[in-house]
């Protein structure tokens, strides 16, 4: 049978029968069925969204949706960098079914929604959506992400950002290049990484020599290109304006010049990569390449930073939208599939781990929902500071934790979830991806300890969020106390003994915070169980290791 034709049962066969078999699961509604999420994106203040993410939750559970998925997937990106003349063409063909899954997720807002129309709870909103398709299908994920983020490094350079902001705000979505005069909307990548420097992107050679104005033309390679056919690209680059060595900085590089001219965008080869399949990543010249810098010459990094700072938002939410298609799918096996003489999802030993699967998925979801509350427009001087420590800290721990629990996950569907048959296996060569884009774990480690130097009032506003459940769990309220002792203890440290405890800390202040989450948000029963699991003594190190006594059931029953 091919992928597409699964449940199916031939009649008249003459040798077997299948049976004891979990159906397809499509024809859900992804939202609704979600308890946990629903009631989060009310708690956070988008409860005005429910109608709108019941339309997305039944969209992206569709039989059509779930199959543009997956064909996004086995048909994967090709490069066409010459036409059959031998000119230069740089483009990237993919699958029809890519596009539909793109253009369906820009047309519910997943993008740019939460700035299109900034009212209280837009970006939970935003988030919920994203969530909700990058569930599903996660390589279009990357430049859904990047648009959203590129407009906090846009909107303050008038000369760029007056005649893209509008394209970016706009739900449309056309693949082809095309002149602004033509295609009203547009999408963002990146081209920032090379390959000397990596996350270290102060190494970069690539060099602008201004041109007047705000223009430059480029010169250099880039390792990584993130979307390489998006209509627009924010670069890196040492800028210089005649002798005067300016720094590095930002600038935005358009695929098409004016009156349709392509700009010089030389595709060398894309990425072979482990996962993220559906979406190119590629590697790019620029030889005399236009680009207009943003913001103010040689402050690159400043220029990004708000940009950094929501992608890595969209990396949490990323691995929290692959780890409930993980728990979803594993839930439906067991509900569907009977072993030994009872429904596996009865069976002790599996109810406990599906329990601790949706545990960690459940914390995951608040902890990207509550960085995207940190950033509606209207945030407070509080909100600003925590984000600044809360947004690595939930970066470097939820994307680590995402490929052990796919993995895990997988384990509970069996044979069936090691094959590319089912999702589980591609979603465990995709979480990894989460973990190393924006930052790989030492990176960000050692950006939680910056934060923790520069702006100190980032712990204040991190220890100010950990004492609104005080008191309501002795278990987390010795923890916090240890991790509060431990922060203010690296804050005056040798820079070298503070790096080297930089993972450390990282893990308890995002275990502090989920925690705290959990309490608020989640019910009391499941709330407990998470931290005696994760800080109790009783802890186990694998999943399935719950505290005695845990309400197994009731917490797979609520998921």
């Amino acid at each position: 049978m091919t992928a597409f034709s699964r449940g199916r049962r031939v009649i008249g066969a003459a040798t077997h029968y299948v049976e004891n078999q979990s159906p397809w699961r499509v024809g859900i509604d992804e939202y609704a069925s979600n308890a946990p999420l629903v009631a989060a994106v009310e708690a956070f203040g988008a409860g005005w969204a429910d109608a709108a993410l019941r339309e997305t939750g039944a969209h992206v559970g569709s039989l059509d949706f779930q199959r543009d998925a997956e064909l996004a997937n086995v048909h994967t990106p090709t490069l066409h960098a010459h036409d059959r003349w031998g000119f230069r063409l740089d483009e990237v063909e993919y699958d029809p079914a890519y596009h539909r899954v793109i253009a369906a997720a820009l047309a519910r807002g997943a993008h740019t929604s939460a700035w299109a129309d900034p009212r209280p709870g837009a970006h939970v909103a935003r988030a919920a959506t994203f969530l909700l398709f990058a569930q599903v299908e996660p390589g279009h994920a990357c430049p859904v992400s990047m648009t959203h983020a590129a407009v906090a490094s846009i909107e303050g350079s008038p000369w760029v950002a007056d005649e893209w902001m509008p394209r970016l705000l706009s739900r449309d979505y056309d693949p082809r290049l095309l002149p602004a005069d033509e295609k009203p909307s547009a999408l963002v990548g990146m081209a920032m990484t090379e390959k000397q420097g990596g996350s270290d992107v102060r190494a970069g050679t690539t060099v602008g020599v201004s041109m007047g104005g705000h223009a430059y033309q480029l010169t250099g390679h880039k390792w990584f290109c993130s979307a390489p056919m998006s209509d627009g690209f924010l670069v890196l680059a040492q800028t210089r304006r005649g002798t005067v060595e300016e720094g590095l900085s930002c600038l935005f590089v358009p695929r098409l010049l004016p009156h349709g001219m392509r700009n010089v965008f030389r595709l060398q080869r894309l990425k072979d990569k482990l996962g993220n399949r559906s979406n190119a990543s590629a590697e790019v010249e620029f030889d005399g390449t236009v680009g207009f810098v943003l913001g103010e010459p040689g402050r690159g990094v400043r220029t990004i930073i708000e940009m950094v700072q929501r992608t890595r938002l969209d990396c949490v939410l990323g691995t929290a939208a692959g780890m409930r298609q993980s728990v979803a799918e594993a839930l439906w096996h067991a509900r569907g599939r009977q072993a030994f003489g009872a429904p596996l999802v009865d069976q002790p030993a599996m109810t406990a781990v599906l329990a601790d699967l949706a545990l960690e998925s459940e914390a995951a979801m608040l902890t990207g929902l509550r960085l995207a509350q940190l950033f509606e427009a209207e945030a407070s001087d509080h909100d600003i500071a925590l984000r600044r420590l809360a947004t690595p800290v939930s970066k470097y721990w939820v994307c680590k934790r995402g490929p052990h629990h796919a993995y895990e996950a997988l384990e509970c569907l069996g044979g069936n979830g090691y094959t590319e048959s089912f999702p589980l296996a591609r979603r465990y060569r995709e979480q990894p991806v989460m973990a190393i884009w924006e930052g790989s774990g030492n990176v960000i480690a050692l950006d939680v300890l910056r934060a923790l130097t520069r702006d100190p009032e980032s712990a204040d506003a991190f220890a100010a969020e950990l004492a609104t459940t005080g008191g309501a769990s002795a278990v987390l309220d010795a923890h916090t106390e240890r991790t509060l002792a431990h922060l203010r203890g690296l804050q005056g440290a040798d820079p070298a003994a503070a790096q080297a405890e930089a993972r450390r800390l990282t893990e308890s202040l995002a275990l502090a915070f989920q925690g705290s989450l959990m309490l608020r948000y989640a019910p009391s029963r499941d709330a407990e169980a998470f931290i005696a699991a994760r800080l109790g003594e009783d802890r186990g190190a694998q999943y399935g290791v719950l505290p005695h006594g845990t309400d197994a059931a009731a917490i797979v029953a609520r998921h």
